[in-house]
């Protein structure tokens, strides 16, 4: 081991492995940090310590599709609800639209607007939580700041006590009223096929009337937070303009009746890199038009679409790659259908020259444009006269076969699909989540920043982590985006030799 390296190890730096690596022509940052599950980067060097490939690689296997079969479809909103403990409410709300689905069932207008009112709190909460906790701190600190200050402690520092009590508080006051409804905020206990499990009593209302209108000024203030701290520094818009977070590929997302963002129900839209439209089709229509591809280094598989066929991870006008989340929802919607959210959307667009935007960070100012959005929304459900109403459930008659059901998660456009005999037991589960749909385009924005950002052997932490922000914008949850059938860890082990070449291929049986 070289003094270097052994210095990094001394230092405790979470970097030591990838200082290790970096002395054999390739860099592993191990683990990945500020996102939902594991993964790890690497890295190879060419002769002049240039990136000659990069790999966003995800090891950990979750077999949810698999050992969902043989439940009862009623325990699926409870069950995919344990994938991730940051966006359960996600899982939770798309299980329960696959059921209304699966038992051919409309929830009542009280059950549906419940839904509604529960699931924009959850999504202002989670962006919440990653504007100022994942996310924010690489620009709030600084991208090149010490790791150790790299987190919401930084963060803190750097904004004020007083706005750090603000944001725990709001995330706080919004799971309470996610908690009112499902029992709890982790794992919810809410939808039901036709409905919901619990109604908004009257006397309650005025407390969620107040945290609407508090929700509302909460996120207009991380909006002016964002224009500070962000918009106002010249070297953070290069950055995020930059090539190196550049890509032009497709988006997908959901959209209302005019093309306006909806977080629960519509149609899913697809533009391509020129922000023309390529399809629109209802949920039901999913496997029509998305399909999944594999790859040998990574659990995550890579949806595309399914008509353009797979090219490999390659953009521009013939791309099949497309992009869900924030930038991609924004990319593809017409406009916000609230006013304050509109405005927001108009100066995204303006000031980063017109849709569609392909600056992979600029999902960080996409996220809180939403969060605007979610925030109105709320406020318009808790004064709708029909949210009180105890009619909360209609009960299913029908004989089950098969169900879709989609929502767009705070990642992004997520479907869950199940198919179930005549007494409702699952046979057939499939999930595409989020992260899944985002994968081969997260895949090729680390390979990209990697090139752009480390040239001549120069690896910096500061540079690892602006490496590592090519993902954090989108997001990740690695749970959510790793399944596998039929079930067991298809195990291959690569033998190469110091030059990389093959040398032998091990394979499970």
């Amino acid at each position: 081991m070289d003094e270097a390296t052994q210095q990094a190890f001394n230092a405790g730096s979470l970097r030591a492995n990838a200082a290790y690596q970096s002395a054999k022509r390739n860099v592993t940052i191990d683990p990945i940090t500020r996102l939902e599950g594991h993964g790890k980067i690497d890295i190879y060097l060419d002769d002049k310590g240039d990136v000659e490939r990069a790999y966003l690689q995800v090891p950990e296997l979750r077999g949810f599709e698999v050992f969902c079969r043989g439940r009862p479809a009623e325990d699926m909103p409870q069950i995919t609800s344990r994938i991730c403990g940051v966006c359960p409410t996600a899982h939770h709300m798309a299980a329960t639209k696959t059921l209304d689905a699966l038992y051919q069932v409309e929830p009542t207008p009280a059950g549906r607007k419940i839904r509604e009112l529960v699931y924009h709190t959850f999504m202002l909460e989670d962006h919440a939580l990653h504007v100022f906790v994942l996310g924010g701190p690489d620009f709030i600190v600084g991208p090149e700041a010490p790791p150790e200050l790299r987190n919401i402690v930084g963060v803190i520092q750097k904004v004020g006590l007083d706005a750090g009590k603000r944001v725990i508080g709001m995330r706080r006051q919004l799971r309470e009223l996610i908690a009112y409804f499902g029992g709890k905020v982790v794992h919810p206990v809410l939808g039901l096929p036709g409905g919901v499990s619990k109604s908004l009593k009257p006397a309650d209302l005025p407390r969620f009337q107040a945290l609407a209108r508090e929700g509302i000024e909460f996120a207009r203030w991380t909006l002016e937070i964002f224009h500070s701290v962000v918009l106002a520094n010249p070297d953070y818009v290069k950055l995020i303009t930059s090539d190196a977070f550049t890509h032009r590929t497709c988006y997908l997302g959901m959209v209302d009746a005019d093309n306006r963002l909806n977080f629960y129900d519509g149609q899913l839209r697809v533009v391509d890199c020129d922000g023309r439209e390529v399809c629109r089709f209802a949920p039901h229509q999913y496997r029509d038009y998305i399909a999944e591809h594999v790859e040998p280094w990574s659990y995550m598989k890579f949806t595309f679409l399914k008509q353009r066929g797979w090219h490999g991870f390659v953009e521009g006008p013939e791309t099949s790659i497309y992009s869900v989340a924030p930038l991609a929802r924004l990319n593809v919607a017409d406009g916000m259908a609230t006013p304050r959210a509109q405005a927001a959307y108009e100066e995204y667009f303006q000031v980063l020259g017109g849709r569609p935007v392909h600056h992979t960070l600029a999902n960080h100012w996409a996220r809180v444009v939403e969060m605007v959005y979610a925030a109105e929304r709320i406020d318009q459900l808790v004064n709708d006269p029909d949210i009180t109403n105890p009619e909360v459930r209609r009960i299913p008659t029908a004989v089950p076969a098969q169900g879709i059901g989609v929502v767009e998660a705070p990642r992004g456009t997520l479907f869950h699909h199940y198919e179930t005999d005549e007494r409702g037991v699952i046979r057939m589960a499939n999930l595409i989540v989020a992260t899944g749909n985002n994968a081969a385009r997260i895949a090729m924005s680390v390979e990209k920043a990697a090139k752009n950002l480390i040239k001549g052997g120069e690896v910096r932490e500061g540079l690892l982590n602006k490496v590592e922000m090519a993902f954090r914008a989108y997001d990740p949850c690695l749970g959510c985006a790793t399944h596998a059938l039929p079930g067991h860890t298809p195990l291959k082990v690569r033998i190469f030799d110091r030059e990389r070449r093959l040398v032998r291929e091990l394979s499970q049986g």
